[in-house]
């Protein structure tokens, strides 16, 4: 273990709460920003997040503060775990209030929709100045919390600051791996969000393994064609940022992504299957800015395009099914 951090993480979902947990119980200090006053007032009284992370007991030494600046000051590490439409704001708001020579840390999957900026360009555009490492990886937060062995990437193109993100949050059930394929390990974490939406519609139509296991596999033909069209490494599609979070999302109990996608098989609309959840489902916002990029990029991804239409022009998951099934006969790889 690296020596002692102060730390902030700023984002008090279950994401968020369960890397301060981790952080907290691996030696560091660490306060977790939360814009819900009942999520900071469980934290600090109960030692729990009921909202978001029910059910966990966490780390006595976590404190919570609804004050950004609070839980910013004298952090040497920052990590954001805001929802992808919200992180703009997030860290234009505080950037003032982050200490001189942090490393900033990005937990938040997801593509801008208005910019198409990757999450840690978002940061770094807002923040100016600072190292910014990306962690992603297959990654459930409440198995994350209750001690499941876990292993994300960190990844940034400053080795050093990739090397204190794994440092500091490495445990003997949390294996973080570095990278410097920024570009990779966040479109991976980006899109198999959608793709876990499009299983889930399957699975909510009824269709069985087959159907699940031809997505899955020619979703990351398509996540890996759209990467290395941007300057990733196909290699890292195949890794835990890719395959392993793909595969996690698309087939867990516990995704919200593919429990949206799940409702719409089975009949509902998008706003039908959207109300009364707390918890962002970051797959439907990723299916327009990954449609949106893929269009800009020249880039052809018919499950991404099939989803949209599904989520956004109301088209039947039954004939987009039998609309991909009928594409043009052609070569696996090209």
């Amino acid at each position: 273990m690296t020596h002692p951090l102060s730390c902030a993480v700023i984002g008090g979902g279950a994401w968020g709460t369960a890397i301060a947990d981790r952080l907290v119980r691996n030696g560091h200090r660490v306060t977790i920003w939360a814009r819900e006053q009942d999520v900071v007032e469980a934290i600090n009284a109960r030692h729990e997040n009921p909202r978001f992370l029910p059910n966990v007991a966490l780390a006595p030494g976590l404190t919570a503060s609804s004050d950004i600046g609070v839980a910013l000051r004298d952090a040497g590490l920052v990590v954001y775990a805001a929802p992808s439409h919200v992180l703009r704001a997030v860290v234009a708001s505080c950037a003032g209030s982050i200490a001189p020579g942090a490393v900033l840390s990005v937990a938040t999957k997801g593509i801008e929709r208005e910019t198409l900026a990757l999450m840690t360009d978002v940061v770094a555009q807002e923040a100016i100045g600072h190292a910014v490492v990306a962690v992603s990886g297959p990654s459930f937060a409440a198995e994350v919390a209750q001690g499941q062995p876990t292993a994300v990437v960190a990844a940034c193109a400053s080795h050093d600051a990739a090397k204190l993100v794994q440092a500091a949050m490495s445990a003997a059930a949390f294996r973080v791996y570095t990278s410097d394929d920024v570009v990779g390990v966040e479109l991976g974490g980006a899109l198999k969000n959608v793709m876990a939406v499009a299983t889930g519609i399957l699975d909510g139509l009824g269709l069985g393994y087959n159907p699940r296991a031809a997505l899955m596999t020619r979703g990351l033909a398509e996540m890996t064609r759209l990467g290395v069209s941007l300057g990733a490494r196909a290699e890292t599609f195949a890794g835990l940022a890719g395959l392993g979070d793909l595969v996690l999302t698309c087939t867990g109990a516990l995704s919200r992504n593919r429990a949206l996608g799940v409702a719409i098989g089975q009949g509902q609309s998008l706003d039908e299957a959207l109300a009364g959840k707390d918890s962002v489902a970051e797959g439907v916002l990723n299916a327009q800015s990954a449609k949106a990029l893929a269009d800009r990029a020249g880039v052809e991804m018919p499950i991404i395009d099939a989803t949209y239409r599904i989520l956004f022009e109301g088209q039947a998951p039954r004939e987009a099914v039998t609309e991909l099934m009928a594409r043009e006969l052609r070569a696996e790889r090209d």
